[in-house]
């Protein structure tokens, strides 16, 4: 099964510019493109959050036209850019859990899928909390045989960058004590941070995955201002095999040079 984690669009409405200096909407549409290139073919995307960047109506109607583009099925998580109730409104299609609320979810299939939704309205970090750790318990032990991949927006670790720290998914020892109980977890997979990051965590690996649009600058000094560059765009592939298990690709979005006639 291959699976691709794509992440932090931040659409805007057409012909606007992300932080008025990046096309942000283009940038998606070549990643879309890069997704649907792919062969063999990509079995489902994963989306981890702010796929538009203001969580306004007019955002989330120019995503469904780029997303009317993407060949495979998509499961969408909301992120810190992203607003609740837009976003459920904006895609009754998806498999939440509840009707008010986090748009939390699970999705049966050769790898589970299991959505938790940290975002905190009106907020830039992340909390899991009593309710969702509870409801995240009990969903792992449905299946506890299944091979799992756990998606949140915002990661529960610190990374070293100052700025990205400051909104990480705060109460990671709750989401820690859940995970230890559940081997079945494969990968925690996040977005937020704009960058590829891998740590072990809670027992299994988490990952996190770039933007489609700008790198946030990796400055892990104390004193470091926040700043991004325009650097290539990427996706991660995950790839689930019985006999060989999960391995995680890398993949940039571009046109570069080659094939080359070598390995």
């Amino acid at each position: 099964m291959l699976i691709a984690q794509v992440s932090d669009s931040h659409l805007r409405p057409a012909g606007t510019l992300y932080q008025g200096l990046v096309d942000s909407n283009a940038m998606f549409a070549a990643a879309i493109d890069a997704v649907n290139a792919l062969r063999p073919r990509v079995d489902l995307v994963v989306f981890t959050g702010d796929l538009v960047d203001e969580g306004t109506a007019e955002e989330y109607a120019f995503a469904h036209t780029l997303l009317a583009r993407l060949e495979p099925p998509i499961l969408l998580l909301p992120g810190n850019h992203d607003e609740r109730e837009a976003f459920r409104t904006a895609f009754p299609d998806q498999p939440y859990r509840s009707p008010t609320g986090p748009l939390h979810f699970a999705v049966d299939g050769p790898v589970r899928i299991v959505a938790l939704d940290v975002t905190v309205p009106g907020e830039h970090h992340g909390e899991v909390g009593d309710d969702a750790a509870n409801w995240l318990k009990a969903t792992l032990a449905q299946a506890p045989e299944r091979p799992t991949l756990l998606t949140m927006h915002q990661p529960p670790i610190e990374c070293g960058v100052p700025y990205l720290d400051a909104y990480r998914c705060v109460d990671a020892e709750a989401l820690e004590g859940v995970l230890r109980r559940h081997p079945q977890v494969e990968r925690v997979l996040c977005g937020h941070v704009h960058r590829v990051m891998t740590k072990r965590f809670a027992g299994t690996l988490l990952c996190t995955a770039p933007s489609t649009t700008t790198a946030i600058a990796l400055r892990i000094d104390a004193g470091a201002e926040p700043a991004s560059f325009v650097e290539p765009p990427g996706f991660l592939l995950h790839e689930w095999d019985v006999a060989r298990g999960l391995t995680t690709h890398f993949l940039p979005i571009g046109t570069w040079r080659g094939p080359l006639p070598f390995a």
